[in-house]
């Protein structure tokens, strides 16, 4: 199986069109490298419901907050074009910085979201998801998928980038896949490979506090579970950045458990200097 790597808007969309492929029948999973087997089953998926599977890879330096994050981002190219060979991935679309954004407007375009970029991770990463915006907006223009494959991990982003869809008014699906998580129960981020050993094994306890928030949801109040489950991770050398309870159609926060509506529990947690994430749906 070949892989054609495309470093260029032109190229890529020359050969789309003169490979007469449906928009329709493309499907799109964007990533920032460093590979995983969440971003496998996402692919896995798009390669059953469309004609083509297209990855990018592209590191978007306008969605760090902290430059440090962007100096720290694992870079793991060749292992990663492995990775998407042994999946059978038609195309690969890796662009430089030029690439996305060659005009300074475009890095400057700002986008209203009613709010979704203020909460949660919005609130402690300021500019945070104008710069996820400002990334899609142009790989959806260029890619133009009719599948757009995201995973439930990044919750907040993937409300985000519906939003952001319906903004632009573009024919984009979105399909999302389950949060894929190592044995331990951590969920799978290309953050964990800063993680060390101990490190990795204590920042299991964050999906074994939002399970058992989750069970004892009918016997107590949120803000009892949750003051004991941040002192739990507390007591483990992590800090708690937000737990939170919200709405899951539209992250309104909720200061009790309400079964009239969709729930969902979203977390941030320092485990050393690396900020790891996670959600479940109640």
């Amino acid at each position: 199986m070949k892989m054609i790597i495309f470093k260029h808007t032109a190229d890529l969309q020359k050969y789309l069109t003169g490979h007469n492929i449906p928009d329709r029948k493309i499907g799109f999973v964007p990533t920032m490298g460093a590979l995983h087997a969440g971003h496998g089953s996402l692919i896995a998926a798009s390669k059953k419901d469309n004609d083509i599977t297209i990855v990018s890879i592209f590191v978007n330096p306008l969605q760090f907050n902290n430059p440090q994050d962007l100096v720290k981002y694992p870079v793991t190219l060749e292992k990663d074009i492995v990775f998407l060979l042994s999946l059978g991935v038609e195309i690969l679309f890796l662009p430089d910085v030029e690439e996305i954004y060659p005009e300074q407007t475009m890095t400057e375009k700002m986008y209203n979201l009613n709010g979704l970029d203020a909460v949660y991770e919005g609130a402690f990463r300021p500019g945070h998801f104008q710069g996820v915006c400002r990334v899609m907006d142009r790989l959806l223009n260029i890619v133009l998928p009719g599948q757009l494959y995201l995973g439930q991990k990044d919750f907040q982003q993937v409300m985000v980038i519906r939003k952001l869809i319906s903004l632009l008014d573009l024919p984009v699906n979105i399909i999302i896949g389950s949060t894929i998580r190592e044995q331990n129960g951590l969920a799978m981020s290309s953050r964990n490979l800063r993680l060390t050993p101990s490190q990795f094994e204590k920042a299991s306890i964050i999906y074994k506090e939002l399970n058992w928030i989750k069970e004892n949801r009918h016997s107590s109040k949120f803000s009892e579970l949750k003051e004991k489950a941040v002192q739990v991770l507390k007591n483990n050398g992590m800090k708690t950045e937000y737990l939170a309870l919200c709405n899951a159609s539209d992250l309104f926060a909720l200061e009790d458990f309400d079964d009239s509506v969709p729930m969902a529990l979203l977390i941030a947690v320092f485990c050393g200097e690396v900020r790891l994430i996670d959600n479940l749906l109640l």
